[in-house]
């Protein structure tokens, strides 16, 4: 995913300020801190990776403040959490999200990332038949990437 435009920014900054508002939260800097640094990520990423992004940026976060406000980013749609496998839960942010799909390689643990319009067609078809209003989705195929360089290949 690439970098988002400052105004798409300023959007997502005021849709959390919003959020902690009616939530009567605090809108601390920490808070921010945490936001500013999932999007500024490109791609998936675990808690722990976060933390230590922020405390290398000099950032005086907790790692309770960084699990509790990816929680509060969760609830208001700003990021969604995946759990690929029995591996640790892996992030991403949601705003100005495209719809995608995953390949998970049970070998590497490496994450390819895939969007097929068919399935957005199967999708709908499949919530006209069942009258259901699919908020959103999660396709995850596992398993074994054929190549070379996979590191745990089997031979």
């Amino acid at each position: 995913m690439p970098q988002l435009p400052q105004k798409q920014l300023d959007e997502v900054r005021t849709i959390f300020s919003a959020f902690l508002k009616r939530r009567n939260q605090r809108q601390t800097p920490e808070r921010y801190a945490v936001l500013d640094e999932v999007y500024e990520t490109d791609d998936h990423f675990d808690a722990d990776e976060l933390y230590i992004r922020l405390k290398q940026r000099g950032s005086s976060v907790s790692r309770a403040t960084v699990y509790n406000t990816l929680e509060l980013l969760i609830d208001c749609d700003l990021v969604v959490r995946h759990q690929f496998g029995s591996n640790q839960a892996k992030y991403e942010r949601a705003y100005s999200y495209w719809q995608h799909d995953h390949l998970i390689c049970m070998d590497c643990n490496e994450l390819f990332e895939f969007c097929d319009p068919r399935l957005q067609g199967v999708q709908e078809m499949i919530a006209d038949i069942f009258k259901f209003d699919i908020k959103h989705h999660s396709l995850n195929l596992y398993g074994h990437c054929r190549r070379e360089q996979c590191p745990n290949k089997t031979v």
